[in-house]
């Protein structure tokens, strides 16, 4: 199958979003109000987390805040120290930090990173574990979640593949990210 073709590649995937297990988006975020705008989003890899930062941006925005969003991962996880005084420095109270990564940065990176925060109107960080900021929300996963996405991403009258999906759920640990890239292989596999 020609990737373009593939039901799992990677536009369509990232077409589906966060699915909250319960409340709404406007709850989540009075929480987050509620909290001094200091929190945490906290799961496993593959959880959603980023997803759902990313749909908490337009809403934020909606709200009238400026976003600014920061990013740190296995292959960049730290700042570049010139970027980062210079970010530091134009923050304003109505700016929300989204901060992808937060794990990436030791202690001690991170209790400067908080503190020199604390200008800005708001910080959400995505953490694999708690303790950094307190927890808004912890996202978590379910067999029937993947089946959902799964069936989103293939349309009506797609084959049904929820018999494979349980099986890949439990074998990548609750990893939506790892599940659909598995998807994504076993599609690229099937002659066209």
């Amino acid at each position: 199958m020609r990737a373009r073709d593939n039901p799992f590649r990677t536009d369509r995937v990232l077409s589906v979003r966060y699915q909250l297990a319960e409340g709404t988006f406007d709850g989540l975020l009075d929480r987050f109000e509620a909290m001094g705008r200091r929190a945490a989003i906290v799961g496993p890899k593959g959880h959603g987390k980023t997803t759902l930062l990313e749909d908490l941006t337009p809403r934020l925005r909606d709200r009238g805040f400026t976003v600014r969003e920061l990013r740190l991962d296995e292959d960049q996880p730290r700042f570049d120290r010139a970027f980062l005084g210079e970010f530091l420095r134009s923050l304003g109270g109505r700016d929300v930090i989204l901060l992808d990564g937060a794990e990436q940065l030791g202690w001690f990176a991170w209790f400067r990173f908080e503190r020199a925060t604390r200008a800005a109107g708001g910080l959400l960080v995505t953490t694999h574990r708690a303790g950094r900021l307190p927890t808004l929300i912890e996202t978590t996963t379910t067999p029937e979640l993947l089946d959902g996405l799964v069936g989103e991403i293939l349309g009506r009258g797609a084959p049904d593949v929820r018999s494979i999906t349980r099986g890949l759920f439990e074998k990548h640990r609750g990893n939506l990210r790892e599940a659909l890239r598995e998807l994504y292989d076993h599609y690229a596999a099937v002659e066209a």
